[in-house]
């Protein structure tokens, strides 16, 4: 961990990057040339590049013109016009609050729905912040009170995916499940400002041990398989399920757009039947 500390500590004191390097990270993040950029945006290349140089300031208009092109998240969009020099136009509400009431019973019937399987409702930070009864009957049956209090700070899928006294020991292909997600992180904080919820989460994971080294480094061509199971086992207990990932659509909160629906289905019948059982109450205990 002394190259990631290192980094992180250069940048808490290094100068906010201006709007045409952030620009041009997010141009690259994009993998578009200057050219690219400018036919899409409708603009001319030339300008296109006095605004990376800092020749030219962008008004807010082709800040955020810029930023929808390469769909930069609202977060980050409010960053580039910081450095821009104007104000942001995203809020970000709390989810608790009255004015987020609806979306609150939008994504609990989306839980309920999903019942007897598995769902959660994820922050920018994997805490988890809603999630379906099924969740609690299926995640019981392996991680128990006593391992649960181990696992420090708010709910966190993260953590409990890679914590060695989470879920970890009885996902039976975990580092095929847990790599993809480290270098989805990774990939999350290349574009924009690694915020400090991210940074320590990272830290904190990284640092367990039996997490291979080199998931410390961004590795930009990682590639998960396109359909992979997460199998659990515990004892002659046998359990498989794959996933989908679901997010609001054209929100104009950033709250709402980093919250990530996680939805689970049995990858087998064995799995299906179980989840039924405990919807029933009907006794499963894992030898």
């Amino acid at each position: 961990m002394v190259e990631s500390e290192a980094t992180y500590a250069h940048a808490a004191v290094s100068p906010a990057p201006s709007f045409g390097e952030l620009l041009r990270r997010w141009r690259s993040v994009r993998r578009l040339s200057q050219l690219a950029l400018a036919t899409e945006a409708e603009i001319s290349a030339r300008h296109l590049s006095f605004l990376e140089t800092g020749r030219t300031r962008p008004s807010r208009q082709m800040v955020l013109l810029l930023a929808g092109v390469l769909d930069i998240p609202l977060r980050d969009q409010n960053v580039l016009l910081a450095a821009a020099g104007y104000a942001p136009t995203y809020r970000e509400t709390a989810l608790g609050a009255p004015e987020l009431e609806q979306v609150r019973r939008a994504l609990g019937f989306m839980l309920a729905q999903q019942e007897p399987f598995p769902a959660l409702v994820v922050d920018r930070h994997w805490n988890i912040v809603m999630q379906n009864r099924a969740s609690d009957r299926v995640l019981g049956l392996f991680l128990d009170p006593e391992a649960a209090a181990k696992l420090v700070g708010p709910p966190n899928a993260m953590r409990l995916v890679c914590h060695p006294d989470g879920l970890r020991r009885y996902i039976v292909n975990w580092e095929a499940i847990a790599g993809p997600l480290i270098q989805q992180i990774h990939r999350e904080t290349i574009g924009g400002v690694l915020d400090e919820g991210t940074r320590r989460l990272l830290d904190e994971i990284l640092a367990y041990p039996g997490v291979p080294s080199h998931w410390r480094t961004p590795d930009p061509q990682a590639q998960s398989a396109p359909f992979l199971s997460l199998g659990f086992r515990k004892g002659d207990l046998a359990i498989r399920f794959f996933t989908t990932i679901a997010t609001l659509g054209t929100p104009q909160d950033i709250t709402l757009q980093e919250l990530r629906v996680e939805c689970f289905y049995p990858a087998d019948e064995a799995t299906e039947d179980l989840a039924r059982r405990l919807a029933r109450d009907v006794p499963v205990i894992p030898p």
